[in-house]
Parts: C-alpha cells; sequence; structure tokens
C-alpha cells in the first residue's frame, strides 16, 4: 500500500528513540554481539488493536528505510563514552524486516514478535510501541482535532499548579526529565512538550530520554540500562543466582564509573539490595525507581547506603514509574532533604490530553539464547514471563515470596 492511503511516517530517523536503548547497544556490541533474543508485545489494558494493524504493519515496514544521518554521527561522536567502533558499527545499522512479526493472535489481537541477534534487534522496541500508539490515536480520535495548542494549554497548566504549589527553594532543587517516548500520543505532540518544558520549567529541566529531542534542543540525553540488560544476563552465562552482580560488573567495565544509574526492579528491589554490596554501591551514583511504593522504595535505599557506609547525600535516586507532578513534588518533600532525588515522567507529559486515555502497553524480552527469561516486578502486574516454571525457579533462588 501507498502513503497515501496511510499516514505519513512515524519514525522519521534512528536517534528518535530513548537514550538507553543506545547505551545498551553498544555494551551488547563490546560484550554479547552474539546473542540471540525474543521480545513479544503486550497490551496491559487488554484493548483491541486489531483494527489498526494494517497501518501498524506499514509503519513497521517503512523503518527498513530509516537510517542514521552524518549529522547525528558526529553529534553521538561528541558523547564521550560512546567509542569509536560502535558509531562505524551504527552508520551501517538498518531495521532487518525478518526479525519483527507483527499480525494477529489466536484470540484475534494484535501479536507483535521480535526474534534475533540482540544487537540487531535492540532498537526496535521503542519505535515499535511509538509506532503502535500514534496510529491507534490517529484512528481512535480525531487526530487532526487534537491541536498543538490543546498540548501547550494543558501543560502550562500543570506548571502554574506547580509555581503556586511549591515554595522558590523546592522549585530551586526539583528536578525534572521527559520520559515520554514509547507511549507518546504523537511525535509532534512529544516535540512541543519538550520545547516547553525547556524555555518555561519552572524548576531544573535537565533533559531529555529522547536522543532526536535532545540534539534539536540542545538538551542532555538521558538513560543508562532497562529491564532487559539485567533479564538477558539470567542467560549468558554465570548462575542465575549471580545473573544480577554480572549484569552490573559488565555495565561497570563497560563504562568505567560513568552513566552510573542502576536499575533496581528486575527481580525485586529487596533481591536487588542482596547484590548491591559496597563494590557496587561505591562504583555506581544511584538507583532508579520502576515499580512498587515509591517512599518504601527510597527508605529501603537510604538505609542500604547507611548500612554500608554511604551518605546516601552522596547518591541520586531517580523516580520514573507512572509520575505526575503531585506525585513528583510530594517525593521530593518527602526525601529531598536526605538524599538527592531526579524525576521521570513520561505518559503524563506526552499523552495527558483531554478525552484521550493512553496506552498500557510493553514490549518485554521473553527469551536469551533459546531459554526464558523473567522480570518480577515490585508491582505484581507489571511481573512478565511465559514459563511459570522458570518464574518459579527464579523465585526460590532470590527467595522471593
Amino acid at each position: 500500500m501507498s502513503e497515501s492511503v496511510f499516514g505519513p511516517r512515524i519514525i522519521q530517523n534512528l536517534l528518535d528513540t530513548d537514550f538507553y536503548k543506545i547505551t545498551m547497544m553498544q555494551a551488547v556490541l563490546h560484550n554479547y554481539p552474539n546473542a540471540e533474543v525474543e521480545w513479544e508485545f503486550r497490551c496491559r489494558n487488554d484493548e483491541d488493536l486489531s483494527p489498526y494493524l494494517a497501518e501498524i504493519r506499514y509503519q513497521v515496514e517503512q523503518l527498513a528505510e530509516v537510517t542514521v544521518t552524518h549529522d547525528q554521527l558526529a553529534y553521538l561522536e561528541k558523547i564521550p563514552f560512546l567509542k569509536p567502533d560502535f558509531i562505524r558499527f551504527l552508520s551501517l545499522f538498518r531495521f532487518n524486516l525478518r526479525y519483527v512479526q507483527v499480525g494477529l493472535d489466536a484470540a484475534g489481537q494484535l501479536a507483535v514478535r521480535v526474534r534475533g541477534p540482540w544487537l540487531h534487534v535492540i532498537l526496535y522496541e521503542i519505535p515499535l510501541l511509538a509506532i503502535i500508539s500514534e496510529v491507534r490515536n490517529r484512528y481512535r480520535y480525531r487526530y487532526r482535532d487534537v491541536v498543538i495548542e490543546q498540548v501547550g494549554e494543558r501543560l502550562y497548566q500543570k506548571l502554574d499548579w506547580l509555581k503556586a504549589e511549591a515554595s522558590a527553594e523546592e522549585l530551586a532543587g526539583f528536578q525534572l526529565a521527559d520520559f515520554g517516548t514509547r507511549r507518546r500520543f504523537s511525535y509532534r505532540v512529544q516535540e512541543e512538550v519538550v520545547h516547553i518544558l525547556k524555555h518555561d520549567f519552572p524548576g531544573r529541566f535537565v533533559g531529555t530520554s529522547n536522543v532526536h529531542l535532545a540534539r534539536e534542543f540542545e538538551l542532555k540525553p538521558l538513560g543508562t540500562m532497562a529491564h532487559e540488560w539485567f533479564m538477558a544476563h539470567q542467560q549468558l552465562g554465570p548462575r542465575l543466582v549471580d545473573s544480577q552482580a554480572a549484569a552490573l560488573e559488565c555495565w561497570v567495565r563497560e563504562y568505567r564509573g560513568l552513566l552510573g544509574i542502576a536499575l533496581t526492579d528486575c527481580i525485586t528491589m529487596d533481591a536487588f539490595l542482596g547484590d548491591f554490596d559496597l563494590y557496587f554501591a561505591k562504583l555506581f551514583d544511584g538507583l532508579r525507581h520502576d515499580s512498587g511504593d515509591p517512599l518504601a522504595w527510597a527508605e529501603k535505599a537510604i538505609a542500604h547506603y547507611e548500612r554500608l557506609g554511604i551518605d546516601p547525600k552522596s547518591k541520586t535516586l531517580i523516580f520514573s514509574d507512572g509520575l505526575d507532578f503531585a506525585k513528583a513534588l510530594g517525593l521530593y518533600r518527602a526525601l529531598h532533604e536526605r538524599i538527592n532525588v531526579s524525576f521521570g515522567i513520561g505518559t503524563q507529559l506526552t499523552c495527558d490530553i483531554p478525552g484521550v486515555a493512553p496506552m498500557n502497553m510493553v514490549i518485554k524480552m521473553t527469551a536469551c539464547n533459546g531459554a526464558p527469561v523473567a522480570k518480577i516486578s515490585d508491582s505484581p502486574g507489571k511481573t512478565q514471563c511465559r514459563d511459570e516454571n522458570f518464574v518459579a525457579y527464579m523465585k526460590h533462588v532470590f527467595k522471593v515470596n
């Protein structure tokens, strides 16, 4: 089908993705270039996306035309921890469509599966989610009637609330980042949100996870690692009980003290802290929260640092799970005197439009080197694995109830 049948290409360039995909991709190139992985799409709210199958397929096919430009490569070359061999590899990278399948499952629901070399499929996740979200929004809502002015008005209402609610001292220390690529209403909406935040956010707008927008707006691209980094290590060689420590150790070797924010909830916070000993606690700058009660999680982190003899004020906690401004401000007030805090807001920035219900969806790794992998979250609804026996075994190994 021609472009005249469907809308314009959604993913315009290779950098329209989250930064942690780039950082993990380099680590995969240098450490696990031959690892094979599988991914599956999951719509958590069971929304019927089958009516949008044809355009989703079309947009996925358009990924084969996406490349990285010389200007974009020059931008990446200025990031000191991205190595020349990785930049050269990225210059040759193409989305290979034989690694992705888009169709309907036995129940007639949208099914997306990615299978292939980790190095060659790692960049699929974020564009696929952005495509599914934007295509669905084009059809479900009067897409062209969701004007950018609405987006701006809604965001300025939030900024006005924050300015009225927070003191000048609180605003001076309140740090916010955009983490909204994967579930955005559209690329244009995210672009407008980042533009407004850069110029008018009353606290400190520290950057965006979207590499392309960071480049366009001269912001810092933000991100380190995702759940897949820890999940893959469950089948990459070490004993399962040693997999988290192996993932952290490999990251340390790759980045030598840079990109030092570790994600904690692949196998619950308690299991993570069991592996996060003095060595790692000193090497990593802080931790990122992505599931479970954020205050309970923060208390565990602070207590862990104190037990190790580390001043929590020398570390940073980053919160990124379903935040809005009110939740973030509440966490800031509760914690900032005891430990540094920062906030990444996604859906509540890039898909918070009157009358629009955001997508609740993920694409998660399900296997590595032909064997199952799992995520046992601090939020039960986020646990994901297609092999119940492996989940039970992992809970036994890591003493998870």
